[in-house]
């Protein structure tokens, strides 16, 4: 990363802070990404070492299910591994904190909350 922490609209100390929480994050980011990648082999592979035929084991639909579930939730954090990566992005371009609709500052509040955020609370609500 380059020297990203001396523009003056975002004070080098909230640049810090923003920094280690989006750091922060990711690292818990990735760390639910390998998690639930092992989790969803796990899953195929026990499936793939009996014969299941959803339709007729009782125990088929419940497999398929959590399958499905764990293939969402490990897409869910890949997105939002994306959105702190663009975050970062925008954090060394000078650009973080700022909402993309109408331009204003994004409260600090809500980046601790949610540190990814590209909206402020008001432009989030309508759009």
């Amino acid at each position: 990363m380059g020297d990203f922490f001396g523009d003056a609209a975002f004070p080098p100390v909230e640049r810090k802070a923003a920094y280690g929480r989006l750091a922060a994050e990711r690292v818990g980011t990735i760390a639910q990404i390998a998690f639930l990648s092992r989790d969803f082999t796990e899953i195929v592979e026990a499936n793939a070492l009996v014969a299941v035929d959803d339709e007729h084991d009782p125990e088929g639909s419940s497999t398929a299910f959590e399958r499905a579930h764990v293939a969402a939730l490990l897409a869910q954090a890949k997105d939002r591994l994306t959105d702190l990566d663009r975050a970062l992005e925008r954090l060394e371009r000078g650009d973080y904190g700022r909402c993309e609709v109408c331009g204003e500052p994004i409260p600090a509040e809500r980046l601790e909350v949610r540190p990814a955020a590209t909206t402020c609370v008001p432009c989030a609500a309508t759009h």
